[in-house]
């Protein structure tokens, strides 16, 4: 995109160009019910529209700057009640899936989280090992 001034509020708050900025509130601890956009790989993925997910974040993408990610390829396929972008992703790429979201956090060995098992699909569809 060419932002070379681009920062995060977490490591740099008084940045001219927050892209990433506080929440509203803070997520830490909570549970929330993320909706997915239609026909996006998180969509694939979560073999739905709907999933509950465990939050542990108080940053987000500043919404000012959303369309003109968007312009520039990176995708919002998820948000929650209030349309705040929670998952975002680049199409082109084989597995590129961002969450303010933990997966781990609802994940375990008999039930794997759909987020952590795609990763792992991905990871092994593209080992030199598996061609």
């Amino acid at each position: 995109m060419g932002l070379t001034d681009a920062a995060h509020a977490e490591t740099d708050p008084y940045a001219s160009r927050l892209v990433v900025t506080p929440l509203s509130c803070s997520l830490v601890g909570k549970t929330m019910e993320v909706t997915i956009t239609p026909d996006t790989h998180a969509a694939r993925v979560f073999g739905g529209l709907r999933s509950t997910e465990a939050f542990y974040c108080n940053f987000g993408l500043n919404p000012a700057y959303e369309d003109e990610l968007q312009t520039a390829g990176l995708r919002i396929s998820g948000r929650d009640q209030n349309g705040e972008a929670r998952i975002v992703e680049l199409p082109a790429h084989p597995f590129f899936i961002g969450t303010l979201f933990v997966p781990q956090a609802r994940s375990t060995v008999s039930a794997p989280h759909p987020l952590i098992l795609e990763f792992c699909r991905a990871t092994l569809a593209r080992s030199p090992a598996m061609a």
